[in-house]
């Protein structure tokens, strides 16, 4: 599919979607495990991602099909849980799931995660803000996250700031909350 991020691979069976792929994904699995190529049953996949790229759409209701270790699935889980305009730290995902699961872990099972853009592993960041490690690059990182600034900015009809890349931590008042209007944070 030829999106605005680029040519994305989108993989399916008869279950769901099973995995959207970046140019140069990290851990992208062979083509050949892909089957053979069909271009139906990705109509509603190609809609909602052109929706969601064009600033339309929200989230996504799309049958999909997850396999990985139980951590994976637990790193996975949470992160369908962040909601559209936020972002959460790698450590503040460990410290959520507990048993000195760390951060690294918690990144590791991220990188793995085969659904892109559906799955939002773009709204982990590092901590203090830092935009860290992306399957599909920094830049659509980058990109995603000010989709999502963008339209939180419209909807709310404030002008939006953001100190992303400043370095602050989380629990600072003025840490980037996609969600709410700010003024300019001071760096």
């Amino acid at each position: 599919m030829e999106t605005t991020l680029g040519t994305l691979t989108l993989v399916r069976d008869v279950e769901g979607l099973r995995g959207i792929y970046f140019p140069h994904h990290w851990c992208r699995p062979h083509p050949a495990t892909f089957g053979p190529y069909r271009g139906e049953r990705f109509d509603d996949v190609a809609r909602q991602l052109t929706e969601y790229l064009n600033g339309d759409r929200l989230e996504f209701d799309l049958e999909v099909v997850l396999h990985g270790d139980a951590l994976q699935m637990k790193v996975w889980s949470l992160l369908d849980q962040i909601p559209y305009g936020q972002t959460m730290a790698y450590g503040e995902l460990a410290a959520q799931i507990g048993n000195d699961v760390t951060a690294q872990q918690v990144g590791a099972a991220v990188g793995r995660n085969p659904l892109s853009i559906v799955v939002p592993c773009h709204r982990v960041i590092g901590r203090y803000g830092k935009l860290t490690g992306y399957a599909g690059g920094i830049a659509r990182k980058q990109y995603l996250l000010g989709l999502e600034r963008d339209y939180a900015s419209r909807a709310s009809g404030a002008p939006f700031q953001c100190a992303l890349l400043s370095g602050l931590s989380p629990q600072d008042p003025r840490h980037c909350d996609l969600t709410k209007p700010r003024g300019r944070a001071s760096a």
